[in-house]
């Protein structure tokens, strides 16, 4: 009796959940469940979206800054270790950053002014060979059509020299917005560098102490793959400037030094950056060498880039931020898309951070690691934000 009576309260429960339920089949729920949750995180990635777009002047120096970071850390560190305050070693290392850049960017002009004008010439040589072999067989076009159309080209590149050298090749004449921008990026870049470790610290001080632990570590992570990429990329990004400017050299091409450097910049943007500087070197070296020299140009671009997909990267960047070459297409025109130049230079590094992040907050609770724990030893170039913070938990408390 009692075992009817029992079976009978579990039927009725059962028959009660199924009516609360309205006959929904669990495959329905479940799908409703994870419709809502998607709809949500859309909708929250569709408000940071708009937030970053009306404060592009904000987000963009400040993603501009962490790589920055990334890049000049190590400096700064060891000049530390060496015995410098923080305040020193910081602004020797942007002092020194500056010189670098500035140093680049007048040479770069000064090579553009003096080989500019050769450059018209030849274009004008080579122009007029080209409209002889259109003119004759088998293609046999019009002669007069031919002058018009190279006649407006090369008008346009003489009546816009400064365009060209001053936007094209070394960066352009810096507008009003750009220059805030700079300037943000600079003090921002400053303080990452002489106060990172305090400000991860306070980024993660009210968190949990459990959480507190997860958030350190995918903090480091997620800041370890940047400095890599960030380093990596710097390498690849040389090899391609060094390679491409010895080879116009040889070939006495013109605007060798600004093509370089050029290639140097597109190479922080994966694999379309490359392909545009390979292609305005070929076009180049077409207009001044003619279609032998341009062959040869672009097989070295063809023999670089096959270098570059299966020795630099895997081997300078390493297996912690390879991405398959579908990821990275992917983000790169969701970030181009989204953001232009910008979105697609950040893409990558910060889908690498996500992706070495994201395992480390779902991992177990663990203790905090020692900084220096796979990371070669120097806690200093590793840690968050700027790669000094301490393990949570461990931190040394500091006077002041």
């Amino acid at each position: 009796m009692v075992w009817r009576g029992a079976s009978k309260v579990r039927d009725g429960a059962l028959r009660g959940r199924a009516a609360e339920s309205g006959d929904v089949p669990g495959w329905l729920r479940t799908a409703a469940a994870w419709a809502w949750r998607i709809l949500l995180l859309a909708g929250s990635v569709y408000i940071v979206a708009r937030l970053a777009a009306v404060l592009y002047l904000v987000v963009v120096p400040c993603a501009a800054a962490l790589l920055l970071t990334a890049l000049l850390q190590p400096l700064a560190a060891r000049l530390r270790r060496r015995g410098w305050p923080p305040l020193a070693a910081t602004w020797c290392t942007l002092l020194a950053a500056i010189v670098v850049l500035a140093g680049a960017t007048a040479l770069a002009t000064a090579r553009v002014q003096a080989e500019y004008p050769s450059l018209v010439a030849q274009l004008r040589h080579t122009t007029a060979q080209i409209q002889s072999w259109l003119a004759g067989p088998p293609f046999h076009l019009k002669t007069g059509d031919l002058d018009k159309a190279s006649g407006g080209i090369l008008k346009y590149i003489s009546q816009h020299q400064s365009l060209v050298e001053g936007t094209v090749v070394t960066g352009g004449r810096i507008a009003a917005e750009i220059l805030a921008g700079v300037v943000l990026t600079f003090f921002v870049t400053f303080f990452l560098i002489k106060d990172g470790r305090k400000i991860w610290v306070w980024l993660i001080h009210r968190a949990r102490p459990e959480n507190k632990r997860r958030i350190d570590r995918a903090g480091r992570a997620a800041w370890q793959a940047v400095v890599y990429y960030v380093r990596g990329t710097v390498v690849v990004a040389a090899i391609h400037a060094i390679v491409m400017g010895i080879t116009l050299t040889v070939m006495s091409a013109p605007l060798a030094v600004p093509l370089a450097l050029f290639m140097f910049l597109a190479a922080f943007i994966p694999l379309v950056g490359v392909l545009l500087a390979g292609a305005l070197a070929i076009l180049v070296t077409l207009a001044a060498k003619g279609w032998l020299a341009a062959v040869i140009v672009l097989g070295i671009l063809v023999v670089m880039n096959q270098l570059e997909g299966h020795l630099l990267q895997p081997q300078i960047v390493g297996k912690m931020v390879r991405l398959h070459p579908l990821a990275v297409i992917l983000v790169l025109s969701v970030g181009g898309v989204v953001a232009g130049i910008a979105g697609a230079v950040v893409a990558v590094p910060i889908t690498a951070a996500l992706s070495r992040a994201i395992p480390e907050l779902r991992g177990p609770d663990e203790d905090a690691r020692d900084p220096a724990d796979g990371f070669g030893g120097d806690p200093v170039d590793t840690a968050p934000a700027v790669g000094t913070a301490p393990a949570v938990g461990t931190a040394r408390k500091e006077p002041g």
